[in-house]
């Protein structure tokens, strides 16, 4: 099959197309048929070396672990699903190894669910990691109610943005940090924008003057910093870009597969209450492109690589 790979760590560059080896599906996977992979930074991280401690490299590395995508095969141990049906999913591993930027996959069933009937290939494709990060932090972390106010930092990214349309629909008051000009998406998705940057702390002060009531951050460094004087008493304090959130008593998250949630995550995008908007799609040879527009940290929704 044709895939994206990398024999090395390093940037953009070292993606190439090229032939590789079909997937060998186990009892437990799934063999899939990938329409459209979805771009997130954990991608370029894990290129660049940067999750080495955590993930180690079985070169060369397919990238990805966003994936919406029809089945072809599943193992004799998988049930749930049969040729045809079409799924997305969240397929991590505990190794860098076969990724998702392929024309087949093969897929543990721990991490698939079936594709929201609204969603294009393309849409779906963009939901798993971005949807299942968003999902567990302000429901297993945050544990938000409603009536509570909660700040969501890059509130026009991907994962920002599922993470405002959810906090919403909790009955949460969600104020979003946004450039100027992504003021009026983060609108659209049920949020309060304030521009980010210097006087953060006042301008989200004067729309929450007791304080946050939980603080879902995506960017770490000074947000972060910042975040932890914008808390009520009895605030809380989440982070999926710093593990320092620790130091000023919050928790660090590490999103996991988990079917049973991106099912929900599913049934929540066929209802409209979660929408995702796709920035850019790139096809398969052009993933270095893709990656690179990724890396800049400017981008309205999900970047996404179809596969035909």
């Amino acid at each position: 099959m044709k895939a994206i790979s990398y024999a090395r760590y390093g940037g953009p560059e070292v993606l190439g197309l090229g032939e590789v080896d079909d997937p060998a599906v186990g009892p437990d996977s799934v063999l899939v048929k990938v329409r459209a992979a979805a771009v997130n930074p954990v991608d370029w991280k894990c290129r660049e070396g940067y999750l080495d401690s955590v993930l180690k490299p079985v070169f060369p590395v397919i990238p990805g672990w966003d994936v919406s995508g029809v089945v072809v095969r599943p193992g004799p141990a998988v049930p749930e699903f049969a040729a045809g049906d079409e799924v997305i999913g969240y397929v991590r591993e505990d190794m860098l190894s076969r990724g998702t930027f392929a024309e087949y996959v093969a897929a543990p069933v721990r991490t698939l669910a079936r594709k929201p009937r609204s969603l294009s290939f393309e849409e779906a494709a963009g939901l798993p990691l971005a949807g299942l990060t968003a999902y567990q932090v302000l429901h297993r972390v945050l544990d938000v109610k409603r009536g509570e106010t909660v700040l969501v930092h890059a509130a026009a990214g991907g994962v920002g943005s599922v993470a405002v349309q959810l906090a919403a629909h909790l009955g949460a008051r969600v104020i979003g940090t946004a450039s100027e000009h992504n003021h009026d998406f983060v609108r659209g998705l049920g949020g309060e924008p304030v521009t980010y940057g210097e006087g953060l702390v006042e301008r989200v002060r004067g729309l929450a003057p007791e304080g946050v009531d939980a603080v879902f951050d995506s960017v770490g460094g000074d947000a972060l910093k910042s975040s932890a004087n914008l808390l009520a008493p009895e605030g809380r304090l989440a982070s999926i870009a710093d593990p320092e959130v620790v130091t000023y008593g919050g928790h660090y998250w590490f999103v996991r597969p988990d079917p049973q949630d991106l099912q929900h995550l599913a049934d929540l995008a066929d209802q409209g209450t979660v929408k995702i908007h796709i920035a850019e799609t790139f096809p398969l040879e052009e993933a270095a492109a893709a990656h690179r527009l990724n890396e800049e940290g400017r981008t309205r929704g999900k970047i996404v690589v179809r596969v035909s």
